[in-house]
């Protein structure tokens, strides 16, 4: 009887069309909730409420005391105008090329030469990143003591023969933002070395092997091997580069404050000095608003590229 049954009871649930029951969502825990919506409210309140209150007074004149008054592009315009702004727009270009394009260069360096785990090598990653822990206005108080006229950088010259090299390095408008950035540079490549160490961790040891049997030098596999399976690191290496950029702000303020005569000056320095010491505030987030558009262009810009280069 078993045997016989069993065939009818499969061809009564076929014949009947019912579809099986679904089983019921899953209810979300309050707690749960609580934990997304919680820091969801507290992000939208201290930042996406304050950046658009930014992008409206970047058409206003306001003073940070009376009622803004709306005058609709004219911050704008008068940046066509606006000497200090080339300066600082071409100081932040250079930046970003010495900073960027240094830091990730390094970086990817540090990185290739401390990969293999071997004796040491753990202390000379650390001593790569340590800058990273220090605080940026820390870090210029170093450096602003080394770049004295008798500070250990002119003393170091002294001492291996180069005297005619002493410099005021700060005080000089010629030397006072490659100056800034090295102190930038130097907190900066740790932090892309741990990007990129990462990065090479999750290629597959099998690809190299392979390339060695067909006889590729080093040079090949790091053109046909590592830098394109670092496609995604690079994305976030450059997100980060052209951010750090274009906000670079403590090192350059604790060292130079833009000086002297404007020779060091970004378009974060003079965003800050415009608003919060000149208090035209409404000037000042039309500059900020310049510094978000040239960094979600380059950015996004990049990043479309990469996706079409993946999806091709």
């Amino acid at each position: 009887m078993a045997v016989l049954t069993a065939p009818r009871k499969e061809r009564r649930e076929h014949t009947t069309g019912r579809p099986p029951a679904r089983r019921r969502a899953t209810r979300v825990p309050p707690l749960v909730l609580a934990f997304v919506l919680v820091p969801l409210l507290a992000e939208a309140f201290w930042v996406f409420w304050p950046a658009l209150q930014g992008f409206y007074l970047a058409f206003t004149k306001w003073d940070g005391v009376s009622a803004p008054e709306f005058v609709g592009l004219a911050n704008f315009q008068e940046m066509f105008g606006d000497a200090v702004f080339r300066t600082a727009a071409l100081d932040t270009v250079l930046w970003l090329l010495l900073f960027g394009g240094l830091s990730a260069a390094l970086g990817l360096g540090a990185a290739l030469l401390l990969q293999q785990e071997r004796r040491g090598v753990g202390f000379y990653r650390a001593a790569l990143f340590l800058p990273v822990v220090f605080s940026l206005v820390a870090t210029a108080l170093v450096w602003q003591a080394m770049y004295q006229p008798d500070g250990l950088i002119n003393q170091f010259l002294e001492a291996i023969g180069l005297s005619g090299l002493t410099h005021a390095w700060l005080a000089d408008q010629d030397t006072a933002l490659y100056a800034v950035i090295v102190p930038a540079l130097w907190r900066q490549i740790g932090y892309v070395m741990v990007l990129y160490l990462a990065g090479l961790k999750g290629i597959d040891p099998v690809l190299y092997e392979a390339a060695k049997v067909d006889g590729a030098t080093r040079l090949q596999q790091f053109r046909h091997i590592t830098l394109p399976q670092l496609s995604s690191v690079n994305a976030v290496v450059l997100s980060v580069i052209v951010i750090d950029s274009l906000r670079s702000f403590d090192v350059v303020w604790a060292l130079t404050r833009g000086g002297p005569y404007h020779s060091s000056e970004l378009l974060s320095t003079y965003m800050y000095s415009t608003a919060f010491q000149s208090l035209r505030l409404g000037y000042g987030s039309a500059l900020a608003v310049v510094i978000f558009v040239l960094a979600f262009g380059v950015i996004a810009s990049y990043l479309v590229r990469a996706f079409r280069e993946a999806d091709a």
